[in-house]
């Protein structure tokens, strides 16, 4: 157990990340050792970033939090604090069954453990607190980092039950997110993933309109920023000027990560999505069409209530059309207290799900697999992040880090250096992944 080093480990999504950055900053301000998601814990205080977004992300929270309780427990940890959306959903429950964490924190208010912690070092002037708002401690590889511009969402989809935890959208003033893009920039970053629950409703709630396409441009103005990368848009009311600002800025990656969810009208309007069918389908056609060549990434939902198998076969016939180059599903799970749980009953037996899940996914395959045959011969800008044996693994700008198809590059190509762009000679692709050559 190392005395004054504190442990802090992340679960969920890269916007649970950024709290966990921010966090971080702020804990070594005070004097703290932190290490985020060691392999080998050792510090005397832990904390544990949850999620409690569907039942197996908070299993993993749950069982998380029990490993550190018996460190506690056999006196290998002084202070154990758990902060994040479980403790935000199940605060009182929590409090509870599990004595042993000193302390939950929500979503929110995960500030006030550091002002609960005793400083190690002396305060240091009041520009440099304020200037905390913005200083994170980036634990992705140096070169890109995530950027959360807003918090909550308004949307009230009958599965979901972020808007439990989060509550209503609140978006960052624009002036803030831009002076963390010039910090980061400062700090060595290049690429930005621009997240939120909800990006498109970006400004409606502070400037009473959508400002979303005004972010994103100012965003890619500021000097160092190479590439912006936009995800979690949703289709109802779609901003079409921010594909103006995709089009006009080459920093502004042509890749959108749009979750659709379904097209069967009637499970859409079950899911409570506020577009139909025909409305989906002719969003797509406008994306491709207002910027050529984008890469458009979704998410689906297989066994919702009232999908039965003609709005099964709807959605296959939907994805072999759009041919969407990047793609995930998952299964429908019944979440406490959201609109489906109340008004639905779960009638979709599991092992159908999983069939119909497989299938979906099988078809996915294909199409990715055109997809990037059409990049062999191509010379692609890919970014480097790391080496992996004989291989420098990189991506191009139609590829998110952690979820998308990645680029790699024999290592007896010569030294390639993280965080660097090269022009890469596509020379073979498989399934998903391109292999390729730096054209010197």
């Amino acid at each position: 157990m190392r005395k004054n080093t504190i442990d802090i480990i992340t679960l969920g999504c890269s916007k649970n990340l950024v709290d966990s950055e921010r966090l971080i900053a702020k804990l070594e301000k005070k004097g703290y050792v932190v290490t985020h998601d060691s392999p080998k814990p050792q510090g005397e205080i832990a904390v544990i970033n949850t999620c409690g977004f569907i039942g197996d992300a908070k299993e993993e929270s749950i069982n998380m939090i029990l490993e550190f309780c018996q460190a506690k427990e056999e006196g290998r940890l002084k202070q154990l604090f758990v902060m994040g959306c479980l403790s935000e959903r199940y605060w009182k429950e929590l409090g509870k069954e599990i004595p042993h964490v000193d302390k939950f924190y929500g979503k929110f208010n995960w500030a006030e453990l550091v002002d609960e912690l005793p400083a190690l070092a002396e305060a240091q002037n009041n520009e440099e607190e304020d200037a905390c708002s913005v200083e994170r401690m980036v634990t992705t590889p140096s070169h890109y980092a995530y950027l959360k511009i807003s918090e909550g969402c308004n949307r009230n989809c009958a599965y979901c039950a972020i808007p439990i935890m989060t509550g209503k959208h609140q978006s960052r003033p624009m002036e803030e997110v831009i002076a963390e893009v010039e910090y980061l920039v400062s700090q060595g970053v290049k690429e930005f993933q621009v997240i939120a629950q909800e990006l498109t409703y970006y400004g409606l709630d502070l400037y009473k309109k959508r400002t979303i396409a005004e972010l994103v441009d100012r965003i890619a103005h500021v000097k160092g920023v190479k590439w912006i990368r936009l995800h979690y848009a949703y289709p109802h009311q779609f901003p079409m000027d921010l594909l103006d600002v995709m089009r006009k800025n080459k920093n502004v990656c042509k890749y959108l990560d749009i979750a659709l969810q379904h097209v069967s009208t009637s499970v859409l309007a079950n899911m409570r999505r506020h577009v139909d069918k025909e409305q989906t389908y002719e969003l797509i056609r406008q994306i491709r069409e207002a910027v050529p060549g984008i890469h458009l990434r979704t998410t689906l939902m297989v066994g919702f209530p009232g999908e039965g198998e003609a709005e099964f076969e709807e959605l296959k016939e939907f994805v072999r059309e759009a041919k969407f180059e990047r793609m995930g599903a998952f299964a429908y799970c019944e979440e406490d207290g959201t609109y489906a749980a109340r008004h639905f009953k779960d009638e979709v037996p599991e092992v159908v799900k999983q069939s119909r899940l497989d299938e979906l996914m099988d078809i996915q395959q294909g199409i990715s697999a055109e997809v990037q045959a059409k990049k062999v011969g191509q010379v692609m800008k890919v970014i480097i992040d790391r080496r992996e044996g004989d291989y420098y693994i990189g991506r191009t700008e139609f590829d998110s880090p952690e979820v998308d198809p990645e680029v790699l590059i024999p290592a007896s190509e010569g030294t390639l250096r993280r965080g660097c762009f090269y022009n890469v000679l596509i020379v073979d692709s498989e399934d998903f992944d391109l292999y390729g050559k730096v054209q010197k």
